[in-house]
Protein backbone atom coordinates (compact mmCIF):
# COMPACT_ATOMS: atom_id res chain seq x y z
CA UNK A 1 0.00 0.00 0.00
CA UNK A 2 1.71 3.68 -0.76
CA UNK A 3 1.31 6.06 1.86
CA UNK A 4 2.86 8.97 2.58
CA UNK A 5 3.01 10.46 6.12
CA UNK A 6 4.36 14.14 7.08
CA UNK A 7 6.09 15.19 10.69
CA UNK A 8 7.52 17.64 11.83
CA UNK A 9 4.81 20.49 11.88
CA UNK A 10 3.82 22.56 15.29
CA UNK A 11 3.87 25.87 16.82
CA UNK A 12 7.23 28.07 16.17
CA UNK A 13 7.99 31.81 16.50
CA UNK A 14 8.22 34.25 13.56
CA UNK A 15 12.14 33.65 12.51
CA UNK A 16 12.43 30.27 14.05
CA UNK A 17 13.15 26.85 12.06
CA UNK A 18 11.49 23.85 11.43
CA UNK A 19 12.25 20.40 9.42
CA UNK A 20 9.27 18.76 7.61
CA UNK A 21 9.81 14.88 6.81
CA UNK A 22 7.59 12.48 4.11
CA UNK A 23 8.27 9.33 4.92
CA UNK A 24 7.13 6.90 1.86
CA UNK A 25 6.52 3.30 2.10
CA UNK A 26 4.83 0.91 -0.04
CA UNK A 27 7.22 2.16 -3.01
CA UNK A 28 11.09 4.09 -3.02
CA UNK A 29 11.31 7.28 -3.63
CA UNK A 30 15.11 7.22 -5.07
CA UNK A 31 14.08 8.52 -8.26
CA UNK A 32 10.67 10.49 -8.18
CA UNK A 33 10.09 13.43 -8.27
CA UNK A 34 8.69 15.07 -5.24
CA UNK A 35 6.90 18.35 -3.90
CA UNK A 36 5.73 20.20 -0.74
CA UNK A 37 2.35 22.29 -0.91
CA UNK A 38 0.77 24.01 1.75
CA UNK A 39 -3.13 24.87 2.50
CA UNK A 40 -3.68 28.04 4.48
CA UNK A 41 -7.39 28.63 5.51
CA UNK A 42 -9.33 29.85 3.30
CA UNK A 43 -6.85 29.91 0.49
CA UNK A 44 -6.13 27.39 -2.30
CA UNK A 45 -3.38 25.29 -2.36
CA UNK A 46 0.03 26.83 -2.70
CA UNK A 47 2.89 24.63 -4.50
CA UNK A 48 6.28 25.77 -2.47
CA UNK A 49 8.84 23.46 -3.23
CA UNK A 50 9.77 20.16 -5.38
CA UNK A 51 12.74 18.05 -6.56
CA UNK A 52 13.29 16.20 -9.70
CA UNK A 53 14.94 12.30 -10.49
CA UNK A 54 17.92 14.64 -10.49
CA UNK A 55 17.50 16.27 -7.13
CA UNK A 56 17.33 19.50 -8.91
CA UNK A 57 15.30 21.77 -7.07
CA UNK A 58 12.27 24.39 -7.78
CA UNK A 59 10.96 26.49 -5.09
CA UNK A 60 8.38 29.41 -5.31
CA UNK A 61 8.79 32.84 -4.73
CA UNK A 62 7.46 33.04 -1.68
CA UNK A 63 9.95 30.66 0.25
CA UNK A 64 13.03 31.25 -2.22
CA UNK A 65 15.82 31.67 0.18
CA UNK A 66 14.35 30.18 3.08
CA UNK A 67 12.93 27.11 2.58
CA UNK A 68 14.96 23.60 1.43
CA UNK A 69 13.44 20.17 -0.45
CA UNK A 70 15.92 17.34 -0.26
CA UNK A 71 16.06 13.81 -0.09
CA UNK A 72 17.14 10.65 1.88
CA UNK A 73 16.98 7.38 -0.37
CA UNK A 74 18.25 5.27 2.55
CA UNK A 75 15.46 6.68 4.33
CA UNK A 76 13.10 6.83 1.31
CA UNK A 77 12.25 10.83 3.36
CA UNK A 78 11.90 13.98 1.39
CA UNK A 79 12.46 16.87 3.55
CA UNK A 80 11.38 20.43 3.87
CA UNK A 81 14.03 22.55 5.84
CA UNK A 82 12.22 25.59 6.84
CA UNK A 83 13.88 28.72 8.08
CA UNK A 84 13.17 32.49 8.71
CA UNK A 85 9.45 31.56 9.38
CA UNK A 86 6.17 34.01 8.84
CA UNK A 87 3.65 34.14 10.49
CA UNK A 88 2.07 34.07 6.48
CA UNK A 89 3.80 30.61 6.57
CA UNK A 90 0.66 29.27 9.06
CA UNK A 91 -0.78 26.64 7.33
CA UNK A 92 -1.09 22.99 6.54
CA UNK A 93 1.33 21.68 5.04
CA UNK A 94 1.56 18.37 2.43
CA UNK A 95 4.01 16.12 0.32
CA UNK A 96 3.51 14.73 -3.11
CA UNK A 97 5.19 12.46 -5.43
CA UNK A 98 5.62 11.65 -8.90
CA UNK A 99 5.62 8.33 -10.11
CA UNK A 100 8.60 7.44 -12.11
CA UNK A 101 11.07 9.63 -14.07
CA UNK A 102 10.66 13.15 -13.70
CA UNK A 103 13.16 15.79 -15.37
CA UNK A 104 11.55 19.10 -14.63
CA UNK A 105 9.44 19.36 -11.77
CA UNK A 106 6.47 21.65 -11.20
CA UNK A 107 4.56 22.60 -8.03
CA UNK A 108 1.29 22.37 -10.02
CA UNK A 109 -1.04 20.27 -7.37
CA UNK A 110 -2.51 18.07 -10.59
CA UNK A 111 0.61 16.48 -11.58
CA UNK A 112 1.36 14.39 -8.50
CA UNK A 113 -0.21 10.62 -8.09
CA UNK A 114 0.23 10.38 -4.34
CA UNK A 115 -0.63 12.94 -0.86
CA UNK A 116 0.17 12.97 2.05
CA UNK A 117 -2.56 13.53 4.89
CA UNK A 118 -0.33 17.21 6.08
CA UNK A 119 1.01 18.56 8.98
CA UNK A 120 -0.06 21.83 10.79
CA UNK A 121 2.64 24.62 10.80
CA UNK A 122 1.92 27.79 13.21
CA UNK A 123 3.79 30.47 13.25
CA UNK A 124 2.99 32.87 15.34
CA UNK A 125 4.53 34.74 18.81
Amino acid sequence: QVQLVESGGGLVQPGGSLRLSCAASGFTLDYDGAGWFRQAPGKEREGIACINSHDKAEYGDSVLGRFTISRDIAKNTVYLEMNNLKPDDTAVYYCATQVGFVQYCAIVPDTYDYWGQGTQVTVSS
